[in-house]
C-alpha cells in the first residue's frame, strides 16, 4: 500500500496569504526543484526572485512564477562569485525590499568514479555546491545584520551528507560541508533573528532531471515507486510544502535542522546485504586505465 499520496497542487497546509509581502530569493529556481519550492511559495502570496546563471532557466522562472500572478524578478548571478551575488541582492531589494526568505537551491552534480574524477570535476563542484552555498548564506546575513532583521535561510542538502555518496565523492563532501554549515550558522544567527536549516530532497522525478542522472535512474529497476519503502516517488509541490513551512512564522523555534523529505529512503538497510556491484560496473564503464 505505502504513503498515501499527497494532496493535489495547489493545495496547502499554510493559511492563503502567509507570505504576503515576503520576498523570498531562491538561487537555480529555473527549473527542477528550485522550482517547486518558488512556486509553492508563490502560491502562498511571496514576492520571488530567481537567480541564476543561464538566461533560460531565468526565463523558464519567471515565466512559471508570470503563471501564478506571482511577483517575480530575475537575476543573473554566479554563486562562485560574491560580486555577482551581491549584485542579485541589490536587484532583489530595489524589486521588493530585503528578501526574508533565502533558498539555496543552486548547485553542480555529475556521476563519476573517484578515480576518474578530474581535479577540476572536484574543485568546480564543491565551489559551487559548498562555497556559493555559503558566499550566498553570508550576504543575505550580513545583509540581515546590518539592517537588524530577522530572515530565514533553508539549504537544500542531499542525504549522502551522513552516508557517504560512492560514485558522487565531489559532491557528497561538499553537501556534508552545507549540512555543517546549517548547524554552525544556526548557533551563530540565531541571537540575531535568522533561522538557518537544511532540506533534503529524496527521488522526486521531474522533467528537468539532467540526461545523466536519468541515465543512471534507466539503469534500475524500471518501477521506481517498488524501489522506496513509501512505495511511492515524492512530487515537487511536497518538497516545496516543506520549504514554506520551514520558512513559516509556524516554525520559527525549529533552527539548525535539517528536514529529509524521501519517504524513509535514506534509512532503508536490508536484513542480508545484496552483492556488491562496483561503482563502475553501476555506470556502465570499462575497467580503470591511467591513460
Amino acid at each position: 500500500m505505502g504513503l498515501p499520496a499527497p494532496p493535489p497542487l495547489g493545495a496547502s497546509a499554510l493559511p492563503a496569504g502567509t507570505y504576503d509581502g515576503v520576498c523570498v530569493l531562491v538561487t537555480g529556481a529555473g527549473t527542477g526543484l528550485g522550482k517547486g519550492i518558488a512556486e509553492e511559495f508563490a502560491r502562498l502570496g511571496a514576492s520571488i526572485v530567481i537567480a541564476s546563471r543561464k538566461p533560460e532557466h531565468l526565463d523558464a522562472g519567471r515565466a512559471a512564477m508570470d503563471a501564478l500572478g506571482a511577483p517575480v524578478e530575475t537575476a543573473t548571478c554566479d554563486i562562485r562569485e560574491p560580486e555577482s551575488i551581491a549584485a542579485a541582492f541589490d536587484a532583489a531589494e530595489a524589486a521588493f525590499g530585503l528578501p526574508q526568505v533565502l533558498v539555496n537551491n543552486a548547485a553542480a552534480n555529475f556521476p563519476v568514479p573517484a578515480e576518474d574524477m578530474s581535479p577540476n570535476a572536484w574543485r568546480t563542484v564543491v565551489d559551487i555546491t559548498l562555497n556559493g552555498t555559503f558566499f550566498v548564506a553570508r550576504e543575505f546575513g550580513r545583509r540581515h545584520l546590518a539592517a537588524d532583521t530577522p530572515g530565514s535561510v533553508i539549504n537544500i542538502g542531499a542525504s549522502y551528507a551522513w552516508t557517504g555518496g560512492p560514485g558522487f565523492a565531489h559532491s557528497a563532501a561538499a553537501k556534508a560541508g552545507v549540512k555543517n554549515m546549517v548547524e554552525s550558522l544556526a548557533v551563530e544567527w540565531g541571537p540575531y533573528g535568522i533561522q538557518v536549516n537544511g532540506l533534503v530532497p529524496g527521488l522526486i522525478p521531474h522533467e528537468d532531471m539532467t540526461a545523466d542522472i536519468q541515465e543512471n535512474l534507466s539503469r534500475a529497476d524500471p518501477e521506481k515507486d517498488a524501489l522506496q519503502p513509501a512505495m511511492r516517488v515524492g512530487t515537487r509541490r511536497e518538497f516545496g510544502w516543506a520549504a514554506t513551512f520551514l520558512a513559516s512564522p509556524y516554525a520559527q523555534f525549529i533552527t539548525g535542522h535539517t528536514l529529509v523529505v524521501d519517504g524513509a529512503n535514506w534509512q532503508r538497510r536490508s536484513m542480508t546485504n545484496p552483492t556488491v556491484v562496483p561503482i563502475r560496473d553501476q555506470m556502465g564503464k570499462g575497467p580503470f586505465t591511467l591513460d
